[in-house]
């Protein structure tokens, strides 16, 4: 009887398996004949009916129109205001891509493996306390409150220390956790009037003036009494006001020539550590650039048109400001022209995401780079899966967004970490490839340009021209 049953059961398993077989081989084969016959439907209307009643003409408008444009531009509409994009500009500028650097072998030979290679980078080294890297990369200003949220701050400056290198308040408020995480801070110095009190200037180890800005020029900045809510408003003094404003102007910076004063009075209150300004380029950079050494600077921060802020216009991030590349290659020419390039440091930012980039930007000329969106992708890294596919990633790092409290600090520094100790070792390893042994030996020498256009803006050699027999390398 058991036996029986047994069969019966095993009989009644195979039949049901069959069953379901058959039906879903049924369903595939009618599910690719409704599939089949929607497509040649949707086909036959694409390729017949007119433009007026064609979803066809959606692709012949993005072609003239791009997809961004007309999300921005549904936004407009939405909205009525001036709407604010985060990260910068997607135009596409000239960068670095058409330089290239011409590697050792014979005539100079590539540094031995077991050499090390020297990254110190010094900012201010007239300065009577200069800010000493172990890097030359620098983490960009973003400021507390008007940005970043405090966990997103405290993760920049426990990465940045155990990487050697700094951090930057940008123009939020002063957070005392990121001074006590951070080994090397420099303030910046904004228009607002906040975080400027003597005891917190003394606690840095280089001001920067912030006079302009490439995503947002030298405009002034809104922010709503919501978006400061909470901590940010006391350390900003902001608690009872409706609106926030950062100006376009400092209150004592009312011409050129108050510049110096400013510079003089923020040396001698913080006993000498290094004192520069930080400016979009204009074309007019050259004025630009001798009013602050007129001012006596220790180093000149210069934003290419392609730097990236919390959120700016539009029209500031894709229309204003020189793209770094001519920025800093106009700087450097006018720095050596009037002999002060080895005594006032230039700092570099605008879209380096690479570190061939990076170090093409320091054999032109840069002393360190200033870089802001791809720290924050790079440790924010699989963190952004908290939000993604319903938010945004911004969510996880401003200071207004919903999901901030998701954000784990310690992972994040250790991310960050790992990124720059990576991005310095690959630009390490470019510099045993020509044959040198520190980063300040890297110019513009060790490179060709591709095109003549990029050859032009950096003075760089073009690499199908004939070139020199260069000098012995004293490493050989």
């Amino acid at each position: 009887m058991s036996t029986k049953w047994a069969w019966f059961m095993f009989g009644s398993f195979v039949g049901s398996l069959a069953a379901v077989v058959l039906t879903g081989m049924l369903a595939l084969l009618c599910s690719r004949g409704i599939i089949k016959w929607i497509v040649g439907r949707f086909t036959k209307r694409l390729m017949s009916n007119p433009y007026e009643s064609n979803i066809w003409e959606i692709v012949t408008a993005m072609t003239r129109i791009s997809p961004i444009t007309v999300v921005e531009n549904s936004i407009r509409a939405a909205s009525g205001a001036v709407i604010e994009r985060p990260f910068g500009s997607p135009r596409k500028f000239l960068h670095f891509e058409g330089l290239v650097f011409s590697p050792a072998q014979l005539s100079t030979l590539p540094t031995e493996q077991d050499v090390e290679i020297d990254t110190t980078t010094v900012i201010g080294p007239k300065a009577q306390k200069p800010l000493v890297l172990r890097i030359p990369i620098l983490a960009a200003g973003m400021g507390y409150g008007v940005g970043l949220s405090e966990k997103v701050k405290i993760a920049i400056a426990k990465g940045t220390a155990k990487a050697g290198t700094s951090t930057n308040t940008g123009e939020g408020g002063f957070l005392p956790e990121e001074r006590q995480n951070a080994k090397y801070l420099i303030i910046q110095y904004n228009s607002g009037h906040w975080s400027k009190s003597p005891e917190i200037l003394k606690q840095a180890d280089a001001i920067e003036i912030r006079l302009g800005q490439g995503a947002l020029a030298g405009t002034a900045s809104v922010l709503q009494a919501a978006d400061l809510e909470g901590r940010a408003s006391e350390i900003m003094q902001v608690q009872n006001e409706e609106i926030t404003v950062i100006p376009s102007r400092h209150k004592d910076i009312s011409s050129p020539q108050d510049l110096k004063q400013v510079v003089e009075r923020l040396r001698q209150l913080t006993g000498g550590v290094p004192i520069g300004v930080k400016i979009c380029a204009s074309a007019v950079l050259e004025h630009d650039l001798e009013i602050s050494i007129q001012a006596g600077v220790d180093f000149i921060s210069l934003d290419g048109g392609q730097a990236g802020t919390k959120g700016g216009a539009p029209i500031l991030e894709d229309d204003f400001g020189l793209p770094t590349i001519y920025a800093l290659s106009r700087a450097v020419r006018y720095l050596r022209q009037r002999g002060v390039k080895d005594s006032i440091s230039l700092l570099t930012g605008g879209a380096y995401s690479q570190p061939g980039e990076c170090l093409k930007a320091i054999a032109l000329g840069a002393d360190g780079v200033y870089m802001g969106t791809s720290l924050l992708w790079a440790m924010t890294h699989d963190q952004v899966m908290k939000t993604i596919p319903w938010e945004p990633p911004t969510q996880l790092a401003y200071y207004t967004g919903i999901m901030k409290e998701k954000f784990n600090e310690d992972e994040a520094a250790v991310f960050l970490e790992n990124f720059l100790h990576s991005f310095t070792d690959e630009m390490k390893l470019a510099i045993s490839a020509l044959g040198k042994r520190s980063l300040r030996e890297v110019n513009a020498d060790d490179m060709v340009a591709l095109d003549a256009w990029t050859s032009h803006v950096t003075k760089v050699k073009l690499a199908y021209e004939p070139w020199e027999k260069p000098e012995t390398n004293p490493h050989q």
